[in-house]
């Protein structure tokens, strides 16, 4: 077996590989440290061949094993030695510039029929599995963490308090909420900030688990939930948000959600999208992830975005990157899932459960590189509408008070 990839650029931890026959061979050194037992011969032939599939499809099927460190210290050392790497082996440059744009635009149309599929294929999973692993109000979206160390339920309401704040809510106004999962943010909104929200989703279980939570929390007559594509939603409202959504919209929508929004938002209005951005130039999402986890997924870089998004007529008020807060996220829920892990072993086998764990371990890895973080578009019709500097995000004042004249004769007052 040649191990002469490891030996060449190996240089950040230490992996020890024991083959198939129980030899050992060491590669680099340093932290994190982690021994990967190949139980096959054939497992990493087949995974060099197609890292982004092979490595997560011969976990699921038991093919390897990590010991002495664990599946987290694994991915880094192989996400940071070899990645960016391994990810251009399979074309010359010149034809990967070529071919990646469409692959991305093919493997993400999703239209109205294929969204509603998608999303029941991962949204529409037991119910439990997601209790398991979530904070108590089911906020299924990057978390914010003030302090690495705080709770996983004080996080997540803390990215509902930021996100209010964004807004700039004022008392009575209407909230679109595109991709509402299962209410818990538009939950949020209502009890705390006294406004009517209109939450869509394409996932019919996220929806009766939502009602059900409205209505044992006296909630029903402020929170409107509708099983609805954004793309056939009409109605005008002071604020709309998307926390999670946008990741689902595919790359051929990108412009179409962007003008959905631009036209459901009066004058001074303003709208929130929380997306996973991808650092790298677009491209289709890692194939293992779109087999098994998110079919017709698409994470957007921000040369996606920003077209987009003056194409269809905002003013771009704010961006803000979030780079570990998902990270810390990810690796609660997985702290979660690993107490119960073997109660769901029972019922959905092994195999499912390697199936989630490295999907919550590699999206774990991919935050903490760099390979993605979460992304704030804060947009706006009207250049007044959001305040001109980000203090009110941080002071305790409850409403931001937005600019009362026109720019230019504020500057020049300001002179």
């Amino acid at each position: 077996m040649n191990f002469s990839l490891f030996d060449k650029f190996i240089r950040t931890g230490e992996l020890t590989i024991v083959d198939h026959q129980g030899q050992r061979h060491t590669f680099g050194q340093g932290q994190p440290k982690a021994t990967w037992h190949l139980r096959t011969r054939s497992a990493l032939p087949r995974i060099l061949r197609d890292p982004a599939l092979n490595l997560g499809e011969t976990y699921m099927a038991g093919e390897w094993d990590v010991s002495d460190g664990s599946l987290h210290d694994l991915l880094t050392i192989l996400r940071s030695n070899l990645e960016l790497i391994l990810a251009g082996r399979s074309f010359n440059k010149p034809l990967q510039a070529l071919y990646k744009p469409w692959q991305a635009l093919l493997s993400s149309w999703n239209s109205l029929t294929s969204s509603r599929r998608n999303v029941s294929r991962h949204y529409d999973l037991d119910e439990p599995l997601f209790r398991a692993c979530l904070d108590r109000e089911m906020h299924y979206s990057c978390a914010y963490f003030r302090d690495p160390e705080m709770s996983l339920e004080a996080a997540q309401q803390a990215k509902c308090s930021y996100i209010a704040k964004k807004l700039s809510l004022r008392p009575g106004d209407r909230v679109l909420d595109i991709g509402c999962g299962w209410g818990s943010l538009a939950m949020y909104l209502v009890e705390h900030q006294d406004v009517h929200v209109t939450g869509l989703t394409l996932s019919g279980e996220q929806l009766r688990v939502a009602q059900q939570r409205l209505e044992a929390r006296g909630l029903a007559d402020r929170v409107e939930l509708r099983l609805q594509d954004y793309r056939e939603h009409y109605g005008q409202y002071d604020r709309i948000v998307s926390v999670g959504m946008f990741e689902h919209v595919g790359k051929h929508n990108i412009q179409t959600f962007c003008d959905k929004v631009f036209e459901s938002l009066p004058v001074d209005g303003i709208a929130l999208l929380h997306t996973i951005g991808s650092r790298t130039p677009p491209s289709p999402l890692n194939s293992w992830f779109r087999r098994y986890i998110f079919p017709g997924g698409y994470i957007p870089s921000m040369s996606d975005i920003a077209p987009a998004i003056e194409h269809a007529g905002f003013t771009n008020a704010d961006v803000e990157v979030l780079r570990f807060h998902y990270a810390l996220t990810l690796k609660e829920w997985n702290r979660r899932f690993q107490k119960v892990r073997a109660d769901f072993a029972a019922t959905k086998g092994e195999r499912f459960c390697r199936k989630w764990e490295f999907y919550l371990v590699a999206s774990q890895t991919a935050f903490e590189i760099g390979i993605v973080a979460v992304q704030h578009w804060l947009l706006a019709k009207d250049n007044r509408t959001v305040p001109i500097t980000r203090d009110y995000l941080y002071a305790e004042k409850r409403f931001a008070r937005p600019l009362s004249a026109p720019v230019h004769e504020v500057l020049q007052r300001a002179k």
